[in-house]
């Protein structure tokens, strides 16, 4: 668990926050002010629930059912009733880092104040995420709309000291248990409660927010990788200098990208060696555009950080209690802005896996890669070198395009025709980790070759960010000699790739 503590305030949170609590195990704690926001807001709420005209959400059912009025006695069992019947998903268990941030996210909106819950309620959650203590959510359960509403029941199902969960080991235990061993006590839910628990975006937010953070760290990567591709290939530097791009077209991503190419290709003898008399006029779109793609991307984070950020400022509940005492229904539970950039997000990775696949198979053909070995191997024939490595990069390219096609396309309409159209955002969002785990993969194969390409020039030295990216990566990837046992290798690509560890020669 990470020693630094996110404070929870009514005046939200940053997507840093969300980090640091889903993947570092930040601690969670929540201010005074927003303390005293949840009991003045949940006086509103016991007034109205006292009152004799029904109010949905806390004196009636949900949904297609919210035309019955709940009598007193019986509202303690329909806020366990809710979660217990929704906490209906199915499928694997999702990443704990998912189940962590929706959990924050779903506490942040509580802690606003405009919930009406009481503050005990919030405490216990901040109490789970503080001992590691995480849910068991399952993979389908959520349409994106009315909430995450699976997902999120399957974690206030906890609350109430019930389904199931695991440890900070990771270790499933009886809930009673894990909470007795916290010194947590299950809450009983009361009017409203239950519904202010499900009813948000936070799990197709959090994801959103995650993917953000690699994505932008893929990009730098990408950079550097594909820097280290046009020394393997002989390719030419002049494509990216500055005067190239900012100034002839305006995209800050496609200028940001040719910086880092042209600053990690700087002092390169491979580059050098081959300025005089090489009879090529242009490179190959893989090389020449890499910055136009990689560029492209940046700005497709950059526009999904700026929906993320908004999402992140908003306060999710249906209905909402207004700063004014009005408890009034509202549709801000929706997911399509969120499941829009999630999507768009997912067009974007594929191209950039897509890029890349067509660089490393460039190394590979002894036609179009001046030079160099077939398949980079050690004794051709005799060795196959990297084709398979090749084979495997397609079929992660292949499945990015699959997953590029739009869940927020989509809608099924549930609940008796009353929630008629939803979106389809958590699906986005477990689509885009998916591809995201796969760019990095074949951003790996990319640099086993692209690594091993810039090796075979020798006695001709690489740049000095290429050479100690190349370097560092030896550590771990042993460079050209006889065929072996390329899986593990291709593993511990992915995993360089994934710490950031190409980013280390800038």
């Amino acid at each position: 668990m990470s020693s630094s503590t996110v404070i929870i305030g009514t005046e939200g949170m940053t997507t840093d926050d969300v980090i640091a609590v889903a993947r570092q195990g930040a601690r969670v704690e929540i201010s005074p002010e927003s303390l005293a926001a949840m009991e003045h807001s949940r006086q509103r709420i016991e007034a109205l629930a006292s009152a004799a005209q029904p109010v949905y959400g806390i004196s009636t059912g949900f949904g297609a059912l919210a035309t019955r009025h709940i009598p007193h006695e019986l509202r303690t069992q329909l806020q366990r009733s809710l979660i217990r019947s929704h906490a209906a998903g199915w499928g694997e268990p999702v990443e704990r880092e998912v189940v962590r941030a929706l959990m924050l996210l779903r506490l942040k909106t509580l802690a606003s104040g405009s919930t009406g819950v009481r503050p005990v309620v919030a405490q216990t959650m901040a109490a789970l995420l503080n001992a590691g203590i995480t849910p068991v959510v399952h993979e389908f359960g959520s349409l994106g709309c009315s909430g995450d509403l699976a997902p999120l029941s399957h974690c206030a199902l906890v609350l109430m000291g019930e389904g199931r969960a695991v440890d900070s080991e990771g270790t499933e235990k009886p809930v009673p248990e894990l909470l007795a061993s916290a010194g947590i006590t299950a809450i009983e839910l009361q009017e409203k409660e239950g519904l202010a628990l499900i009813n948000g975006t936070d799990g197709m937010l959090g994801m959103l927010i995650m993917a953000i953070a690699d994505l932008e760290m893929l990009c730098d990567s990408a950079d550097v990788i594909a820097a280290m591709s046009v020394e393997g290939l002989l390719g030419t530097d002049q494509v990216f200098r500055p005067e190239l791009h900012l100034p002839l077209r305006p995209h800050p991503g496609q200028a940001a990208s040719a910086a880092n190419m042209f600053a990690a290709l700087e002092g390169s003898a491979i580059v050098a060696s081959h300025r005089e008399g090489d009879g090529r006029v242009q490179d190959a779109y893989s090389l020449r555009c890499a910055p136009q793609v990689t560029g492209a991307v940046r700005d497709t984070v950059t526009h999904a950080r700026m929906v993320a950020q908004r999402e992140l400022a908003a306060r999710i509940d249906n209905p909402v209690v207004l700063p004014n005492g009005e408890v009034t229904s509202n549709g801000n539970f929706h997911g399509a802005p969120v499941g829009y950039v999630l999507d768009f997000l997912a067009i974007a990775s594929a191209d950039l896996g897509s890029m890349s696949e067509r660089r490393t198979d460039r190394m590979l053909d002894t036609h179009r890669s001046h030079g160099l070995p077939p398949f980079l191997a050690d004794d051709a024939g005799v060795d196959s070198g990297l084709m398979i490595d090749q084979y495997t990069q397609a079929g992660l390219v292949s499945e990015n395009k699959r997953l590029a096609v739009p869940a927020s396309v989509d809608s099924i309409p549930s609940s008796a025709m009353q929630e008629d159209h939803v979106s389809m955002g958590w699906h986005a969002a477990r689509k885009l980790r998916r591809s995201v785990d796969n760019l990095t993969a074949i951003l790996g194969i990319e640099l086993i070759a692209a690594s091993r390409a810039v090796d075979l020039r020798a006695p001709l030295t690489p740049a000095p960010i290429t050479g100690a990216v190349i370097a560092a990566f030896r550590q771990t990837v042993a460079g050209p000699g006889p065929d072996r046992f390329q899986a593990p290798e291709i593993a511990a690509a992915a995993d360089f790739v994934r710490a950031g560890l190409c980013m280390n020669g800038q």
